[in-house]
């Protein structure tokens, strides 16, 4: 364990949370709605300071991240918690589970962990991924510090769910984010997150706004957030309040944890990429098994730039400086 951050005393071991938007009052002895970080004795610890469930070498692209040093190599961590009960969870596993009693876990440092990333000299960095990096901020933004000081870069796979201060911080730390906007109404986040959507909105504006990398997927889930009209309005919102630039990834669903709708149909996803390509420029298909939507063009002459088969990619169309090699149009800030 080690002591958390961002939390404040109601009144004698009972305390706030103030690292999501949450707010978790959490009495002595008792966890945040994140399993984590827990008031023992009037002070708040996070658990799993040091504990790991996934680590591995990705290629990018599995983020995913596709306008951020395509083709490259990252060094992935994952712990354990989440801040939200998404009930069509991929990673149900290691976010809406915790590890308790048994064997204690190996706990793993910050300095080891960056001496492992930096053991394959293809890799250029590390990803804060697979559980929701937010909950384990402390032992991020540990591992994060010394990885900048060696030359690393940071990137974080969240969902967005954090209070200005604390973002304001890992602004301070992380090259790239993909953020998951997991739908666009209130309604879906309320009953299917048990979150709210406008934080998740004002987190987005200040990463675009921060001028720090930014990436958004959106999993379209059967029943849930395939309403054409709601999907519309989010895709509007991005472009106008983020940049027409901005990247959208649409992952397929496939049922999991307590959602078992079918999985999605491919022609929806194809009907949204359409949708979205009028007014984003970047707009990407994924958890598909055909290439399709894979691929990157120039929104200025329509050239195919990057191609991909699913983590396999190939700049074909960039020069070094991440311009179209036909018109000379700046598609990509970080190759």
């Amino acid at each position: 364990m080690k002591a958390a951050r961002y939390y404040e005393e109601l009144q004698r071991n009972t305390l706030k949370c103030n690292l999501c938007p949450h707010y978790c009052v959490i009495g002595d002895g008792k966890q945040g709605i994140c399993r984590v970080r827990k008031n023992t004795g009037g002070e708040l610890f996070l658990e799993t300071y040091g504990v790991v469930s996934s680590v591995g070498f990705d290629p990018i692209e599995k983020k995913p991240l596709y306008h951020f040093y395509p083709g490259s190599e990252i060094f992935s961590i994952g712990s354990f918690g989440c801040n939200l009960r998404c009930k069509f969870c991929q990673n149900w596993q290691i976010s809406q589970e915790t590890p308790n009693g048994g064997s204690p876990r190996r706990q793993n440092s910050p300095e080891s962990l960056v001496a492992t990333a930096l053991e394959n000299k293809s890799n250029i960095g590390i990803a804060f991924t697979y559980n929701e990096p937010i909950v384990w901020f402390e032992f991020m933004m540990d591992i994060a510090a010394i990885s900048r000081k060696k030359g690393l870069k940071n990137v974080m796979v969240t969902n967005g769910f954090i209070n200005r201060e604390p973002l304001a911080e890992l602004i301070g730390l992380i090259d790239a984010f993909n953020v998951d906007l997991k739908a666009f109404t209130e309604d879906f986040y309320k009953h299917q997150t048990f979150s709210k959507l406008e934080p998740v909105k004002e987190t987005l504006k200040i990463i675009r706004k921060s001028g720090r990398h930014l990436e958004i997927t959106n999993l379209v889930v059967t029943g849930l957030n395939d309403n054409m009209k709601d999907f519309t309005e989010m895709v509007k919102w991005i472009s106008g309040e983020l940049g027409r630039d901005t990247v959208l990834h649409l992952s397929r669903y496939f049922p999991n944890y307590k959602t078992s709708a079918v999985p999605t149909p491919v022609g929806i996803l194809e009907e949204f990429h359409a949708l979205a390509s009028q007014s984003l420029d970047f707009v990407y298909l994924g958890n598909l098994t055909s290439t399709t939507g894979q691929d990157t063009k120039c929104p200025q002459c329509g050239a195919k730039v990057i191609n991909r088969s699913r983590y396999d990619t190939w700049i074909s169309g960039l020069d070094k400086d991440g311009k179209c090699k036909k018109c000379n149009h700046k598609i990509l800030e970080y190759i």
